[in-house]
């Protein structure tokens, strides 16, 4: 019984119990007196227990098998095989679960069936063993939660704790995974500036990763790899810096417009328009500036006499401002709407235009919210890969001119990990030490802007 059908069959145990639960606390007590709580509260902690349970026993239980089957099938590997020089067991065990799920990619060698039979054996008894004791824990977990249902339990309290578990839990994984991602490209970057010099990345002003070995293109001979990352942040300041100065602006304004301005016929309709800009996906958004932009900018850019590259950082940022024109006037229009009213109407008291109250009243007041948005918008610059790829190209150029061809970290880091890559190489965990830098500079942005919020949210408290 595959996993989907065994959750399945949990869900539908545990609405049981839910519907019997209920049902049972639905009257009087058989000694007359009232339950405490209302009748859903006892059916979904009798739900809640049968289905809590056996879900977490098996979500372990089908990730944990996959990890046991590896482990017990390198074990049918010759000890001359996996003392080679060039065996990896990440092939190895994909050439087993290829013979595992029945796709054969030519004759394999005799450990690979043996391991293979093993494996499907093992496959057979877990299945076994995972449907009857998620079922059965199920059955026992939600039979236990309903002989607690009775006039003096307290479900409505039971169901609120559990809930409140549930909730921190929630937000356990999220403070975990955080930090499961920060050391994680710690450890691969200190790897990497073991290889290469901390000065180096940092200040180098040229851009040339390589693999070790690896020939440069057309010179038949071994290139030097050079590590300095100065006009990859180059590059990503001055498509970003190009992207907010249409997003933030253009969104910022029509933000005011529709909070200040706008009747609400007009806002029913503008607002809508405005944030399907952010649905569209980010490809799309690539061709056309790969296809329509680019080209208008080059065209009129010769026309002028200008030397415009046919991939540019000026296309790839005014597209890439379009995509982020949402953020910035979705968040900030409801920031504005939020300031209360009687600060407006304190304003008009003292004589203050509609427009001197926005400007020296309404936009403070509402400071914090519209820096928030412009700070979603930068994040949303910086990690913006595919519209860079396709209008801006992947040349580590270290140029402020956005008419020239220039590329991102994020674009880098695409292009490095893309394909099957040896982890031990310079190379390859460059891209680690690429986001370890690029997490610091937004951290220390954010830190930035969270000191000149709190310092103008002093001045209306």
């Amino acid at each position: 019984m595959s996993s989907p059908v065994i959750a399945l069959i949990v869900l539908l145990i545990s609405l049981g119990y839910f519907f019997v639960g209920t049902r049972l606390t639905s009257g009087l007590a058989p000694n007359g007196s009232r339950y405490h709580s209302r009748p859903h509260y006892s059916g979904l902690y009798a739900a809640l227990l049968a289905f809590l349970p056996s879900s977490l026993l098996l979500v372990t239980l089908s990730v944990g098998d996959d990890l046991v089957f590896q482990r017990l099938a390198l074990e049918f590997v010759p000890e001359a095989v996996s003392s080679a020089e060039g065996f990896k067991e990440i092939i190895v065990l994909a050439q087993i679960e290829n013979v595992v799920n029945g796709i054969n990619f030519g004759e394999q060698a005799d450990y690979i069936y043996q391991a293979a039979e093993a494996w499907k054996g093992w496959l057979a008894t877990a299945t076994t063993l995972k449907t009857v004791s998620v079922i059965g824990l199920c059955l026992i977990t939600g039979f236990f939660g309903f002989l607690k249902l009775g006039p003096d339990f307290r479900s409505r309290n039971a169901v609120e704790r559990i809930i409140l578990a549930i909730l921190a839990s929630s937000s356990a994984i999220a403070i975990l995974t955080t930090i499961g991602i920060v050391f994680s490209v710690v450890f691969e970057s200190l790897r990497f500036f073991a290889l290469v010099p901390v000065t180096e990345f940092l200040f180098g002003l040229t851009w040339n990763p390589q693999f070790e070995g690896a020939e440069r293109a057309g010179s038949g001979q071994m290139g030097l790899a050079t590590y300095g990352s100065v006009p990859l942040f180059m590059g990503t300041f001055l498509i970003s810096v190009v992207a907010l100065s249409v997003a933030v602006p253009v969104g910022l304004f029509s933000a005011i417009y529709l909070s200040e301005y706008a009747s609400s016929r007009a806002r029913s309709i503008i607002k809508p328009l405005l944030e399907i800009l952010a649905g569209v996906p980010t490809v799309v958004y690539g061709f056309f500036a790969a296809l329509t932009v680019a080209p208008f900018i080059r065209s009129t850019g010769m026309s002028l006499g200008l030397d415009v590259a046919s991939e540019s950082a000026l296309a790839a940022g005014l597209v890439m401002g379009i995509m982020i024109i949402p953020f910035v006037s979705s968040l900030s229009d409801d920031v504005i709407n939020a300031v209360p009213q009687s600060l407006r109407d304190a304003a008009y008291g003292l004589g203050s235009t509609k427009s001197e109250a926005i400007r020296k009243v309404v936009l403070p007041a509402a400071l914090p919210g519209v820096v928030a948005s412009v700070l979603l918008a930068v994040s949303r610059a910086v990690g913006e890969t595919m519209i860079v790829v396709m209008a801006a190209g992947l040349a580590a150029n270290l140029s402020l001119n956005p008419l020239d061809a220039v590329t991102t970290v994020t674009s880098q880091i695409v292009t490095i990990l893309v394909g099957d890559q040896e982890f031990e190489s310079a190379k390859t965990l460059s891209a680690f030490a690429l986001a370890l830098t690029l997490i610091v500079i937004t951290l220390g942005l954010n830190f930035g802007a969270l000191q000149i919020v709190k310092k103008y949210r002093e001045q209306y408290e």
